[in-house]
């Protein structure tokens, strides 16, 4: 398989060759996951996603306060996938991308064919080096032109 990786504002790494994938049964997890970080935010931290691109300000700002308060890895390793699959849904629902997975990854397939991964873009965002906000405009954008 041809790995092609292409480089956006938000250095998020995107693949134009198709992977071996299953749809819809993709989708199951991603979506939990999204729903569970929706739900554990709104009861213990009071603050409410609406899955627009633009709650992914406010995503990107939790994920940065999180990173400097200091807390390991592994103690916020279930939040960031959450986290991530919330962007991956936002995608979903701005442009009709869909959820695909391949080896225990989860990517949002976009209309044009590229692949993004932005549960691996929360876990960039926690290391300093990330934005889910960039993500979704750069993958939207991508479709919309």
């Amino acid at each position: 398989m041809t790995d092609v990786t292409a480089h956006t504002t938000a250095d998020v790494t995107t693949r134009q060759a198709p992977l071996p994938a299953t749809r819809p049964s993709a989708a199951t997890k991603p979506v939990r996951w999204a729903a569970d970080a929706v739900s554990a935010l709104r009861e213990g931290a009071r603050v409410r996603l609406d899955y627009s691109a633009q709650s992914l300000w406010r995503v990107d700002r939790l994920i940065e306060e999180i990173r400097r308060e200091g807390a390991p890895y592994a103690a916020v390793e279930t939040v960031l996938r959450g986290l991530g699959a919330y962007a991956g849904e936002v995608v979903v629902r701005q442009v009709g991308a869909e959820w695909w997975t391949s080896g225990g990854d989860h990517w949002v397939r976009t209309p044009d064919g590229r692949l993004w991964d932005p549960v691996d873009e929360a876990r960039r965002c926690y290391a300093g080096d990330g934005s889910l906000r960039l993500l979704c405009r750069d993958a939207t954008g991508a479709v919309r032109r």
